[in-house]
């Protein structure tokens, strides 16, 4: 018998995911907030659900989306107002049906966004202070999950989003004096994601933190320079500051999961 994947959140990364899964023999069952990608999704042998947090949890035939082995959620923080609050109320009305359901094991998809920019090396181990309200949201989210004695639980950290398809340098390509030339980015290309996420199911490693992140870290400047000429956009052009920054390690991908990113250079992405 298949195994069954249910995917909260069928968007830029969750939808390759599903069907990453799907060649890989799992039986997948896919949500959006839109109810004309239904079609779409089932076009890919995806079973599709329309299904809202707005906090709380509501679409048609939930208890059927709910009926897996695995849910990953995939959503970022919601809400216009308190992010955090708003954020957790999503998240525990998702654990309350979870914990009435088939549901034995949750992924939780967050990001490096938790760790706080302090001019250093970060690994899973720090500890978590972040300066924005969406990185506090996620934190808040994690704890509910983790803490939960009724699954087992992974929690994947991504750094920035990346590929052809999703290419920052577009929001950068012809602006000047753009902050941060000389500071290091983190980024991970999609590939890369669905690929960790995929060994985190194969290999059963439950109940630890994953960061995913690129593992060497250029400067914006290098970086969204050589992406503009790549894709034959205006330069962009930028100025040194003393912001704060961060670099993410990714030790525990080859340590417990024993994966080689394919992109471990963003240069390599472009």
């Amino acid at each position: 018998m298949k195994r069954t994947v249910s995917i909260l959140g069928c968007g830029w990364l969750g939808l390759p995911l599903a069907e990453h899964l799907i060649l890989n023999g799992f039986s997948v069952k896919g949500s959006t907030t839109r109810l004309d990608k239904l079609q779409l999704l089932a076009g890919k042998n995806i079973e599709p659900f329309l299904i809202y947090l707005n906090p709380d949890i509501k679409g048609i035939n939930i208890s059927g989306f709910f009926n897996s082995d695995l849910l990953i959620i995939n959503i970022p923080p919601g809400g216009n107002g308190d992010k955090i609050s708003f954020h957790k109320k999503q998240i525990q009305s998702i654990i309350n049906k979870a914990e009435k359901s088939f549901i034995q094991k949750i992924i939780f998809i967050s990001s490096t966004s938790v760790y706080r920019n302090e001019n250093r090396e970060v690994t899973e181990e720090d500890e978590l202070h972040p300066e924005k309200e969406s990185g506090k949201a996620l934190i808040a989210a994690e704890d509910l999950i983790f803490k939960n004695k009724s699954f087992d639980k992974t929690i994947i950290r991504f750094a920035g989003l990346f590929d052809n398809d999703r290419n920052p340098v577009k929001f950068f390509a012809g602006r000047k004096n753009i902050p941060g030339g000389n500071l290091p980015v983190n980024l991970i290309h999609r590939e890369d994601c669905i690929n960790i996420i995929n060994r985190v199911v194969i290999q059963n490693k439950w109940n630890e933190i994953f960061n995913g992140c690129s593992d060497y870290h250029p400067t914006k400047r290098e970086f969204y320079t050589a992406a503009a000429q790549k894709f034959n956009l205006e330069k962009p052009e930028f100025v040194d500051t003393n912001d704060n920054f961060k670099i993410v390690k990714s030790i525990k991908l080859k340590q417990l999961l024993g994966y080689n990113l394919l992109y471990p250079d963003p240069m390599k992405m472009i």
